[in-house]
């Protein structure tokens, strides 16, 4: 009888060489850059922890890597597993944890009970989703159970001021500062008097930020640029189209022109615009959509938009489908060069799972194939993932449903 294979380590020495080198050159560069403070973790000793941290920037795991000694495994969501050699060289240097995005993905659980089980450190994000509207997003309640199986000290690490600095709809890292630390640490001891309802309840409190209202000055010449990204209902127009250019945006429709500040707020060119900051006009965005019926929207798109489609071939690379694809979004479906011989339907109610990915890429979970739409600097990928949720919310009998996908 042959013998079963000893499964490897996950844990590698040269995991934590890899981390005292990007130690020595990503301080400095974070320093410059974003302006950071970073509190060092000095009670860490040699225990190994759960983080637990707010998500702001793309930089916001190197921030993690430089509080904590030793190499820390971050969950990671699977599009950076399917760029072919690329993604085997991360794998190689810092083997993160897959886990595939707005799906329950059993194996991340168990990779990250093997991790705690070897020693390791892990990290995790529970919003899954950098904000948008700078105050910290939806957090799924299940991070409280998983972090009772892993049985490992939990630290809350707080990131505040990286909204200001570089909010996920912009290109530009502005002018201005972040500070980074760990909040609060929560012991075995501790959590397993609690049940999941109050551990998540602590968590959820011990995260959230709102940096969409707060202070400082964060500068920049193209503060508003591609803010495009994130807001798609104009409060005179509804749904609507936006163009932005260095500090201001302008609805396509009414022509109404909106600046953004230095302080994060918001003004009407020649006009009282009615939000202050960006938080207000996404919470206002949301609830437009929370009370609008999608399902009146199935004859003429609601949007139409053009970007490349590729098949994501989990965990080993994506494949380009097609260049330069038509786009129309409609209240129950997306639909793929319509009209066309090889147009491609994605009906709401049989779409398993939608996901925004970095700035501007569209993940579509269909038929076990996940496909991925990568528009240009101001494709919306946002709207789609509201609509599709909006959508399922009422074929659910739902019709206040209030989670739009983040």
């Amino acid at each position: 009888m042959q013998k079963k294979k000893k499964q490897q380590k996950w844990m590698k020495f040269r995991h934590r060489v890899v981390r005292n080198v990007a130690f020595a050159v990503l301080y400095p560069y974070s320093k410059w850059k974003y302006g950071i403070t970073v509190d060092c973790f000095k009670e860490q000793g040699d225990r190994a922890y759960l983080i637990l941290l707010n998500h702001q920037t793309p930089f916001d795991q190197f921030f993690v890597g430089m509080a904590f000694k030793g190499p820390v495994y971050y969950l990671a969501s699977e599009d950076i597993f399917s760029n072919g050699w690329v993604s085997s060289l991360i794998r190689w240097l810092v083997a993160p944890i897959p886990i595939k995005k707005q799906a329950t993905d059993v194996s991340a659980v168990m990779n990250c009970i093997r991790v705690a089980k070897e020693g390791g450190t892990i990290a995790i994000a529970p919003e899954g989703n950098r904000t948008y509207s700078g105050k910290t997003e939806y957090m799924s309640p299940a991070i409280a159970s998983l972090a009772r199986k892993l049985k490992l000290p939990i630290a809350l690490y707080r990131i505040e001021g990286g909204y200001g600095v570089q909010p996920r709809w912009s290109d530009v890292v502005r002018k201005g500062k972040i500070h980074s630390y760990v909040s609060r640490v929560i012991e075995p001891q501790e959590y397993e008097k609690l049940t999941n309802e109050e551990l998540f309840e602590i968590i959820e409190k011990g995260l959230a930020v709102n940096e969409g209202v707060s202070g400082g000055v964060f500068e920049s010449d193209k503060r508003a640029e591609y803010l495009e990204r994130a807001i798609y209902v104009c409060p005179y127009c509804g749904l609507s189209e936006f163009e932005s250019k260095g500090n201001e945006i302008e609805c396509k429709k009414c022509r109404r022109k909106i600046s953004y500040g230095t302080d994060k707020r918001l003004s009407g060119v020649g006009f009282s615009f009615p939000f202050r900051y960006v938080t207000e006009w996404y919470d206002y965005q949301k609830e437009f959509v929370c009370s609008l019926d999608v399902t009146e929207h199935t004859k003429e798109p609601l949007y139409r938009d053009a970007a490349s489609l590729s098949e994501v071939i989990v965990y080993q690379k994506k494949v380009l489908l097609r260049k330069t694809a038509a786009i129309a979004l409609y209240g129950d479906r997306i639909v793929i060069d319509e009209g066309c011989g090889n147009a491609l339907v994605f009906p709401f109610s049989e779409v398993s799972a939608i996901s925004v990915l970095g700035r501007n890429k569209l993940n579509i979970y269909y038929d076990n194939k996940v496909y991925q739409l990568k528009g240009g600097k101001r494709f919306n990928a946002l709207k789609y993932v509201n609509i599709c949720f909006r959508c399922k919310n009422i074929n659910a009998g739902d019709k206040n449903g209030k989670f739009l996908g983040l």
